[in-house]
């Protein structure tokens, strides 16, 4: 229990707080979960591995019928959301979730802990993620020591996705886009990329967004937090529309979900990433769902209703 006693340096209001001596204080959250051998409810099975130094994830694999070690599965590798700066792939919150697309997708999922702001720059998110990704990929190759037996047995590698909601949904297009650029290990190719509500932002407003209220806006407070440089709102890790951000065309993979809510405050900047990915003459299959009437992420925080069950099989048939 962080003491009040000790003095506030900074905090992002309401979601963290860090005092002076370095303590990070996150006033939102969900609690930390083990792996299961296998989920009571949906009967996926789900373990946790060490990628590297920082980086770790929570594989996750249907209930397969005999013979599994003949079911070849595609490969999800997801990124959380929470703005960079909360959340776990080992929170309940998330660990529901992928119990719940593992079972109705029946996927192998990688599930990335990458290392979260402010103890971190915002940058190794991304560099965790990377190598998480390209751990995958060495699965393809021969010489890769201590391969984990569920990618080996059960994965695809001519099936391979990226996605992510939110701040992981900002993780999966610009590893797309790196993927386009450098290639992943074997040769692997990303086959498609889900982007559920990305968390995508500027220092302008665009569309119906507020003008008045644009920079005390959650999401844009968030981002200087997380990345306090000047010129940061429009660095091309927020904004893949600022003018130095690489084309659009580049994205690495030929098949495109973006996902957008009705009441999203990041509704726009969904719908204009879609229109900007069709402008850039990218060759690949794009498609853009909505759905009305629901707010951000509202697939995972309230999953129980019928929008969120209609999100997560959208979600899986895309995963095919």
């Amino acid at each position: 229990m962080v003491s009040d006693a000790k003095t506030i340096a900074s905090e992002l209001v309401p979601i963290l707080r860090v005092y002076q001596d370095g303590t990070v204080e996150r006033l939102v959250g969900s609690p930390f979960v083990p792996p299961t051998l296998e989920d009571p409810s949906t009967g996926v099975s789900s373990k946790d591995t060490t990628i590297s130094p920082p980086v770790s994830a929570r594989l996750y694999l249907p209930k397969l019928s005999p013979p599994a070690n003949q079911q070849k599965l595609p490969i999800l590798v997801y990124f959380h959301g929470g703005g960079f700066c909360i959340e776990s792939a080992f929170s309940s919150l998330y660990h529901d979730s992928m119990n719940s697309l593992v079972s109705r997708a029946k996927v192998i999922v990688v599930s990335v802990e990458y290392r979260l702001a402010p103890e971190h720059p915002v940058q190794a998110a991304y560099e965790d993620s990377w190598t998480a990704l390209q751990w995958v990929a060495s699965h393809f190759l021969e010489d890769t020591v201590d391969k984990d037996p569920w990618l080996i047995g059960n994965g695809d590698f001519d099936r391979v996705y990226v996605g992510g909601d939110s701040a992981g949904a900002n993780i999966a297009h610009n590893l797309t886009i790196r993927a386009g650029t450098e290639g992943l290990f074997g040769g692997v190719k990303i086959l498609g990329a889900f982007l559920a509500h990305p968390y995508f932002w500027g220092s302008d407003p665009i569309g119906s967004e507020s003008v008045s209220a644009h920079e005390e806006n959650l999401l844009h407070r968030t981002w200087a937090f997380v990345y306090p440089a000047p010129g940061g709102m429009d660095h091309p890790m927020i904004n893949p529309f600022a003018r130095d951000a690489p084309s659009l065309s580049g994205i690495g993979c030929s098949r495109l979900l973006v996902c957008v809510a009705g009441t999203d405050d990041l509704r726009e900047r969904g719908i204009r990433y879609a229109e900007v990915v069709r402008e850039s003459g990218w060759g690949g299959d794009l498609e853009l769902f909505e759905v009305e009437g629901e707010g951000h992420c509202f697939h995972i925080l309230n999953p129980g209703s019928d929008s969120a069950k209609n999100m997560v099989n959208r979600l899986a048939s895309f995963l095919k």
